[in-house]
């Protein structure tokens, strides 16, 4: 089991090597949120999995609490770096912007 365990837990700081080379290297900060705030869990449940593999159930248990935590807040702590970037930059890049008609009726 030990085996699967070190598998995993490299699996997931390689994961998270490409998270930060994703950050530093994308152009639009965007992009950088995009990378972080997907990459980044990824490598930690994955990790958390060959952790918990190694530390038995009382770890385990520690690790899906903090799983579960990190699941249900990152996505609406991205989502608020993202609208808070949108609402202080120029946003020349974009294309379509599809927010900015709720922002101007003040919904957003």
């Amino acid at each position: 089991m030990t085996t699967l365990a070190n598998v995993l837990m490299l699996s997931g700081g390689l994961i998270a090597i490409l998270a930060g080379v994703g950050i530093l290297r994308f152009s639009t900060s965007y992009a950088r949120f995009h990378a972080a705030g997907k990459a980044s869990p990824v490598a930690f449940l994955v990790t958390a999995i060959g952790a918990s593999i190694q530390l038995g159930a009382s770890g385990a248990a520690y690790l899906a609490i903090a799983s579960t935590a990190m699941v249900l807040t990152l996505p609406i702590g991205v989502h608020l770096l993202f609208r808070a970037v949108h609402r202080t930059s120029t946003n020349d890049h974009l294309v379509v912007d599809d927010l900015a008609p709720a922002e101007a009726r003040g919904q957003g």
